[in-house]
């Protein structure tokens, strides 16, 4: 048997179990060594049964004080009862729907039972669904805790990982000794047996982190081997000076820092790719028109790519007042646009008149072609796929690539997510942003909700109701739909008011006049669902509502305020929400009690976890098992830095040292990367 073996073949395994081990991912033997445990039981602490803590685990030594007594109770189920002592004191025992209790419980023998014991209505003590082995068999200790599939229990998945411990004679180490050496880190058949079968929580520890840097240290070889080469891009001279002085304002520090960056990269020789990070109103796109105004000045055409309509049209306008007096040639490229018009465009473009050039997945239509295409960027890049982005940017012979994305990424996050580029962060806000007020009520509330919102109307500003659901039937009937509410809206509450409804399930084009509409001052109140997350930017409105805020998560409800307070106005976000669980009331609280971005990413990473922290965004890499990047900041620094070396000194790992090493990263990201 070696590592790749089928898990079938696995002694005690079989088709049947082995069917439903592939359920939780674990089709050989590699699988199951690298299926870790989710949690310990300390089956060390054992107590008397009248010593037993109420509400800690624990284990509890003692003899059955009477045969099991079993019982049918509603819906034809059993409870079967008992009660261990040991000769002083007793525990009562309760388990439900196991009729193989009487025959596994004998009263002369001694038993020890795990379990957490807690009151019972009579003021004594119990264990509910207590496991439980034969005193002798001396199994104290930490014992592992696995996911579980159907009737694969955590007790059968332990045994047929240890016998593969057992009796798997070569455990290839994919680290080399100078690593192993340098960050003291277990060799991997010992960090297994620790991980799987700890003696003391030490070992659990130690092995953890062997393991998560194995990991991390893979995903970066991974995404390093996977980053364009850099040689020989188009040289770009640094103009910024010369569009600040046009500028009605003066940047931020951030904000000159992150061109400078950019810049830099541009004017090195290489290929630029780099991520522009910024918070809401962080001026993202002066540091995009910096960027444009010094590749034009160079003699060379730039490209942005948005993901709405709409969104190329305000980016268009926002351009058109930063290029007033810079006499670069600005035009827009949209699918909604007459044949015409298009012809016109792409004609100009080809020909080198049009400087720069703002559109939508128009811009990658095989007709559009570029004089001399040297800069690229990406609105909101989530929005569009690899291939989208990589489209646009080969239609410029080593185009720079610039992404810009206002959806806040916590740094290791960012490190993973975006490991083919570099990144840029606008952390400072401009001065006279006058923050957004944020306030969680409940849904009895919605009657002054309306009245604040007709005060607001009254005044000559617009807002936003945020719905989860399109239609009725969706999901949860407590949540509110959109379409349903739009049409109570606009009948019983504003029947003298603009009323718009905008949802994913509309067609784009319906979707886009509805968004213009808001945009041009046409409508006084947008009801919507998430689809509004991005791509509409209208300084005139002041007042969001979000209905069923519960239901979003904290990263989202950043993006979705985001669309008020974009004015001078002062701008006021409330949470409605009838939910009263802990971690609901932890998660709307950081909204309310912050406008920081960066900070609410970070709690939403902590509360939410990195596997859901892009919803159904799909990034294509492989699921960390073992490393936390929440918590493991600064062993993901180091396994950063140490990817770097390894890769300077063997881009392709063809050292003897590193084919190990080679051979897990192409398993890991299932042979995409560019080492051979």
């Amino acid at each position: 048997m070696d590592i790749h073996s089928d898990i079938q073949y696995v002694k005690g395994v079989g088709e049947a179990r082995a069917k439903q081990f592939g359920k939780m991912g674990v089709a050989t033997v590699s699988d199951l060594l690298r299926f870790y445990p989710r949690a310990y039981e300390d089956w060390s602490r054992v107590y008397a049964p009248d010593e037993a803590l109420v509400d800690v685990f624990c284990c509890v030594r003692g003899m059955l004080a009477y045969p099991p007594d079993v019982r049918r109770i509603a819906g034809g189920r059993i409870i079967v009862k008992a009660a261990v002592t040991d000769g002083d004191g007793f525990l009562n025992l309760v388990f439900f729907n196991n009729k193989y209790i009487p025959s596994m419980l004998k009263e002369d023998r001694e038993y020890i039972f795990f379990g957490k014991p807690e009151l019972d209505r009579y003021g004594g003590k119990q264990m509910v669904s207590p496991q439980f082995q034969p005193a002798e068999a001396e199994i104290g200790g930490l014992h592992p805790i696995y996911r579980q599939s159907g009737a694969l229990n955590t007790r059968a998945i332990a045994k047929c990982v240890r016998y593969v411990l057992d009796n798997c004679p070569e455990i290839v180490d994919p680290l080399p000794e100078s690593i192993l050496k340098k960050y003291k880190l277990l060799p991997l058949r010992e960090a297994l047996e620790k991980i799987h079968f700890p003696a003391q929580e030490a070992d659990i520890d130690a092995a953890r982190r062997r393991l998560a840097f194995e990991e991390l240290l893979l995903l970066e070889l991974g995404m390093l081997a996977s980053r364009p080469m850099r040689e020989g891009g188009i040289r770009i001279a640094d103009h910024s000076a010369a569009f600040k002085k046009l500028l009605p304002f003066t940047m931020t520090g951030a904000q000159a820092r992150a061109v400078k960056e950019i810049i830099n990269d541009m004017s090195g020789g290489g290929v630029m790719r780099r991520l522009l990070q910024g918070d809401v109103g962080s001026g993202k796109t002066a540091v995009a028109a910096a960027v444009v105004y010094s590749c034009v000045k160079s003699g060379y055409q730039a490209a942005m790519m948005a993901p709405t309509e709409v969104l190329a049209g305000q980016h268009f306008r926002t351009f058109l007042k930063f290029f007033a007096h810079a006499g670069i040639t600005t035009a827009v490229l949209s699918g909604s646009m007459s044949a015409k018009s298009k012809r016109e465009v792409k004609k100009r473009l080809a020909s080198g008149e049009i400087d720069f050039v703002i559109g939508t997945h128009a811009l990658i239509q095989s007709d559009v072609v570029f004089n001399n295409l040297a800069l690229v960027i990406t609105d909101e890049q989530h929005r569009f796929g690899v291939k989208q982005r990589t489209a646009l940017g080969e239609k410029g012979a080593d185009a720079h690539m610039l992404v810009m994305s206002a959806t806040p990424i916590p740094r290791t996050l960012g490190l993973i997510i975006y490991g083919d580029m570099d990144i840029s962060v606008l952390d400072e806000l401009p001065a006279g942003r006058i923050p957004i007020k944020t306030y969680k009520v409940p849904s009895s509330y919605r009657l002054r909700l309306y009245k604040f919102l007709e005060k607001n109307f009254s005044e000559g500003r617009q807002g936003y109701v945020i719905c989860p659901l399109v239609e009725e039937g969706e999901t949860a009937s407590q949540r509110i739909p959109a379409e349903e509410y739009y049409e109570y809206l606009k009948k019983e509450i504003f029947p003298d008011r603009r009323l718009g409804l905008v949802h994913g399930k509309q067609k784009p084009a319906e979707k886009e006049r509805t968004m213009a509409d808001f945009s041009d001052g046409k409508l006084d109140l947008l009801v919507a669902t998430t689809v509004i997350e991005v791509g509409i930017d209208v300084p005139n409105a002041t007042v969001m509502i979000i209905e069923n805020a519960d239901c979003f998560g904290l990263s989202q409800l950043h993006q979705l305020r985001g669309r008020v307070g974009r004015g001078s106005y002062e701008s006021t976000c409330v949470l409605v929400s009838d939910v009263q669980n802990p971690d609901t009331e932890a998660r709307l609280k950081v909204m309310c009690s912050t406008t920081d971005g960066f900070r609410i990413a970070d709690e939403d990473l902590k509360l939410r976890g990195p596997g859901d922290f892009f919803g159904e965004r799909q990034h294509g890499l492989p699921l960390l098992k073992i490393a936390d990047i929440a918590t493991d900041t600064a062993m993901l620094t180091h396994a950063r830095k140490t990817a770097e070396a390894v890769f300077a000194a063997d881009p392709r790992l063809q050292k003897d040292e590193h084919r190990a090493l080679k051979a897990a990263v192409e398993a890991l990201f299932e042979n995409p990367t560019k080492l051979n």
